[in-house]
């Protein structure tokens, strides 16, 4: 198909479309697929069709339809999602229910508690530290170790 086929493209915004697909960065949706995407729509619909819907009209087609070619990889983000919700749930729960926590006394040799003089805040602190799965000096350097990837590969209008 020649290239004036796919003007309508122009009008897409990808962050309402990765919005509505769960994304964080542009970066997770493969360059093919995004392509795949765009041709299977301009197929069905035709191009002079879709130059003449609006834009927020384009972007609920255009994620659909990566939602059909992303099927895989998106059931297999909400999977790794629920489990780290699941594996949070089980973590903090207990603290604010007033459970009863079992404590390995292994852990407890771990912890960073060399004097015997220290006071209940300390070792709670010590004890976030080990059960949380935070490393030493995590509080200094969040912006080294940030949870979320910046999409830094290009420049976008």
């Amino acid at each position: 198909m020649p290239e004036k086929d796919y003007r309508w493209a122009v009008k897409l915004d990808w962050l309402n479309i990765l919005e509505g697909l769960r994304l964080s960065s542009i970066i997770e949706i493969p360059e093919i697929k995004r392509e795949k995407a765009i041709k299977r729509i301009t197929k069905t619909y035709g191009p002079d069709i879709l130059l003449d819907l609006e834009p927020n009209q384009l972007d609920k087609l255009v994620t659909s339809e990566l939602r059909e070619v992303l099927k895989k990889e998106l059931s297999n983000k909400a999977r790794m999602r629920d489990k780290q919700e699941k594996e949070m749930f089980s973590k903090i729960i207990p603290f604010k229910r007033g459970g009863i926590i079992k404590i390995d006394p292994r852990d407890l040799k771990d912890l960073d508690i060399d004097d015997q003089n220290l006071g209940p805040e300390e070792i709670m602190k010590a004890l976030y530290k080990k059960l949380m799965g935070e490393k030493d000096g995590d509080d200094e350097n969040d912006d080294d170790h940030n949870k979320f990837k910046e999409d830094n590969t290009g420049y976008y209008i």
